[in-house]
């Protein structure tokens, strides 16, 4: 049987600022972020399996997704743990923000590789994570490819 690729679109509000950037990013900003989700596979053959015919039901991506991204990343601010933001960080959640301290600068770039992981550890073994596209503005986006990243 044939390999299909499904997507599913996500969209997420979430802030973030660029410690040491040397533009407007190094300010807090926020983005109306788009996260495209592409999955492989092969349909279900089981004519007796409710899922017959689908790589996977939408909405057991949607679930996945909505779980490991959407959730938190939503209405959230994301700065980098390991630089002077932390104090920043800290303020906002003292204050009842909604905080997510990560080990990385929050690009798109890096946002994009953390996706795939978490993704990729909740799919059902005979799906595999084909890309993954995070656009954070009309004309601006990152790709994760599993051919560019797994061997």
């Amino acid at each position: 049987m044939s390999k299909i690729r499904i997507t599913k679109q996500f969209g997420f509000e979430t802030g973030h600022a660029l410690y040491g950037y040397d533009g407007k990013c190094k300010n807090v900003h926020g983005h109306s972020y788009k996260l495209s989700v592409t999955v492989i596979g092969t349909p279900i053959d089981d004519r007796n399996n409710a899922k017959f015919g689908m790589v996977i039901d939408f909405s057991d991506l949607k679930k996945i997704v909505k779980e490991e991204i959407v959730d938190d990343f939503d209405h959230a601010s994301v700065f980098n743990a390991t630089t002077p933001h932390l104090e920043l960080a800290n303020e906002l959640k003292d204050r009842g923000h909604h905080v997510i301290l990560v080990d990385y600068q929050p690009t798109s770039e890096n946002m994009v590789v953390d996706f795939a992981a978490k993704i990729m550890a909740r799919l059902p073994e005979n799906i595999q994570l084909f890309s993954l596209k995070l656009q954070e503005t009309e004309s601006s986006f990152a790709e994760w490819f599993a051919s560019d990243n797994l061997i």
